[in-house]
């Protein structure tokens, strides 16, 4: 559980550089989950949830402390951590250190998801979410690679 907490050695500029359309405003990094959502404090004290995977931005808490408060329990770490989901992923070998995170091949986002064993680093979520922001739910995209 204390891991979440462990952020210090983490750079949230860097950490937010392809998210700043959806989280523009000055904040400082205070927790983070297993699958990269980061939680944010802004300078009015209030946490934010950065949910990289469906690409929202959520508030989750007035206060840090009772941000803190809500994290021991049961129920917000599974909301907030999906912490069933960290350990599934810990007996599968998947096991990410403080400056890692597990992520999804195919993001969540996209039908083809759902295969078993989905998971690994990825880099461009922001920016991928950021593309396809103002399409309908169960919009058709097509990808296309350019340097």
């Amino acid at each position: 559980m204390d891991s979440y907490f462990l952020v210090g050695n983490l750079d949230v500029d860097r950490l937010l550089s392809e998210w700043r359309w959806l989280c523009p405003q000055s904040v400082a990094l205070v927790a983070r989950s297993a699958f990269g959502d980061l939680f944010l404090r802004d300078e009015a004290g209030k946490i934010f949830k950065l949910d990289i995977a469906i690409g929202q931005i959520l508030e989750v808490a007035t206060s840090e402390t009772d941000f803190r408060d809500l994290a021991y329990t049961k129920e917000k770490r599974e909301q907030w951590f999906a912490e069933s989901d960290e350990l599934a992923a810990m007996e599968r070998g998947l096991n990410p250190n403080q400056d890692q995170c597990v992520a999804f091949k195919t993001p969540i986002i996209f039908a083809e998801a759902g295969t078993p064993n989905n998971a690994e680093q990825v880099p461009f979520l922001g920016d991928l979410h950021r593309q396809i922001s103002q399409l309908p739910d169960g919009s058709k995209v097509q990808f296309r690679i350019q340097e």
